[in-house]
């Protein structure tokens, strides 16, 4: 080309601007639509209150072994167990108080379902019954409960 010739005009691909444009619109729309942390946590205070009472459960059993309280035979393993038994007591409890509470609603299949397995791990160190019979026991609530869940599922 010369210098004082006319240039032609650069030609647009404008279906690729026009899905790039898609993609920005979504992208923005979507960090609108999230939540931050601060936020769940404040419209979810129910799941809060049920690590924090883990985590207290946790540390006054770790507390209680290393003090020497408790009876002569308050080992290592059975202070694990219970600790598991107690954490799995507590998302028990706090899936039936969600229940309870409408306004904190939400699906509580997951922290029962884990509630039961901790439970199950702890009580089979801490009875004569052992885990196998504990175990069993834990297997048809986890069914029982995923058979509730389907038979009451709501639809959306």
């Amino acid at each position: 080309m010369t210098e004082g010739a006319p240039r032609e005009p650069e030609k647009r691909d404008y279906r690729r601007d026009e899905k790039e444009e898609e993609k920005r619109q979504e992208k923005e729309e979507k960090t609108r639509n999230e939540k931050n942390w601060d936020e769940k946590w404040r419209r979810d205070p129910i799941n809060a209150i049920c690590w924090a009472a883990v985590f207290i459960w946790a540390g006054l059993g770790l507390l209680a072994e290393t003090t020497g309280w408790g009876p002569n035979t308050f080992n290592w393993w059975v202070t694990w167990a219970v600790i598991l038994a107690g954490a799995g007591v507590i998302f028990i409890l706090c899936a039936f108080i969600r229940l309870l509470m409408p306004e904190h609603r939400r699906p509580v299949a997951g922290n029962v379902i884990l509630g039961f397995i901790l439970l199950g791990v702890g009580l089979g160190k801490l009875t004569d019954w052992g885990f196998s019979i504990i175990g069993a026991v834990v297997l048809i609530g986890i069914g029982v409960i995923i058979l509730l869940g389907g038979i009451f599922r709501r639809s959306r």
